[in-house]
């Protein structure tokens, strides 16, 4: 199973737009696929200033047809436009996989 850890930051009084930006968006996200798990987390301090963000995506393992790939990640970047903006650098984006060991 494919996952995706997507982290960035905003500066700390952007953080209540930011988060209900990304909660709306991962929200229609869900709504339109139905096994996805999105989750949003945000370290609890800031630094310089800056929070950091923590969006995750996976699919319910009860659905093991569907996998975060390449058309997913793109839906899920083009939803995040909205916070063009709104974050401080890049979204950086890791794929992690169930490890079979």
């Amino acid at each position: 199973m494919r996952e995706l850890f997507i982290y960035y930051r905003s500066r700390v009084e952007c953080e209540a737009e930011v988060a209900a930006q990304v909660r709306r968006f991962q929200a229609r996200l869900m709504l339109q696929h139905p096994a996805l798990v999105a989750r949003l987390l945000r370290r609890p301090e800031a630094k310089g200033g800056l929070l950091t963000w923590m969006e995750t995506y996976a699919f319910a393992t009860m659905n093991p047809d569907r996998a975060i790939d390449a058309d997913m990640q793109q839906q899920i970047e083009a939803s995040a436009a909205c916070l063009h903006g709104l974050i401080d650098g890049e979204r950086h984006t890791e794929v992690f996989t169930t490890c079979a060991c």
